[in-house]
């Protein structure tokens, strides 16, 4: 697996015990996923890597899968010093040469970032940090989640939603970096997954096959399209079906561009009668 070797690392040279000022070296160090001045020390396998994240990728790309593995954050013991390669127990401030190495530091996660535009905040219900900004979110402790506040009392709770894999790339969303969406029937994916289905025209839960979203707009057009479009008499037959939105079933004349709820007006329906059980029309 990739990273440095296990041995213990030494000051580069001479001057790197030198005091520097505490802004030394800010967002010129890191990798990928954060902007810090500091690498850690994986307890799991004993390499060093520039974030959990970039251990995660290397640990679950090994090719045996017995072997594969994530990093558990608050098991963190050791960071090295990435202006003085200095290695030492988990603190804000480098003990050798005074470098502050995260602007933003949470000693429970210990986790660094010197992008403090990101507005971190640790969430002691979740158990983690999040971003956004404290005052732009609330935990819903029914959902186990922090949510937009505009959700507040505005969204369908499911417990645990965000415990689970997003249903359309299979990442754990918990504690992903991605941006995630909450849906309204509750359900969570990533806001990128989210965004390529409405690109993709795929509108219904891939969980629960509820509609992502209002679709009035769209049912009224259907509704014209169906009036516009006769069905040879041979089809002149009502169908039953279920409505996905509501949960009801009802009946209606059958159409090839959809059946509509009699309860709700949703076309977001699926047939359940048997072309042997239809009901011809009057």
């Amino acid at each position: 697996m990739g990273g440095a070797s296990p041995s213990l690392l030494h000051p580069m040279d001479t001057d790197s015990a030198i005091p520097r000022d505490r802004d030394f070296g800010r967002s010129q160090f890191g990798c990928e996923h954060y902007k810090r001045r500091c690498k850690i020390r994986a307890p799991c396998c004993n390499l060093i890597f520039p974030c959990r994240h970039c251990h995660n990728d290397a640990a679950n790309s090994l090719p045996d899968p017995k072997e594969r593995h994530d990093l558990v954050r608050q098991n963190v013991k050791q960071v090295i010093c990435s202006v003085c390669e200095t290695e030492q127990v988990v603190a804000r401030v480098c003990s050798n040469c005074g470098v502050c190495m995260g602007e933003y530091f949470c000693n429970i996660c210990n986790f660094f970032d010197d992008e403090t535009s990101k507005e971190q905040f640790h969430c002691d219900d979740c158990g983690i940090c999040r971003v956004g900004g404290r005052d732009n979110f609330f935990h819903c402790q029914s959902c186990g989640a922090c949510y937009s506040v505009g959700l507040r009392d505005n969204h369908s709770c499911i417990e645990n939603a965000t415990k689970n894999s997003c249903p359309v790339c299979y990442e754990f969303l918990f504690d992903s970096v991605k941006a995630a969406h909450v849906m309204r029937c509750g359900h969570t994916m990533h806001m990128a997954c989210f965004e390529q289905m409405l690109h993709e025209q795929q509108y219904r839960c891939p969980i629960c096959y509820k509609s992502m979203m209002d679709m009035s707009t769209s049912w009224q057009l259907l509704d014209a399209d169906i009036m516009a479009t006769e069905m040879p008499s041979e089809y002149n037959y009502e169908v039953e079906s279920l409505c996905n939105d509501c949960n009801k079933s009802s009946k209606a004349m059958f159409h090839i561009l959809g059946h509509k709820c009699a309860h709700c007006g949703s076309y977001n329906t699926r047939r359940i009668s048997a072309p042997q059980d239809t009901t011809p029309a009057r």
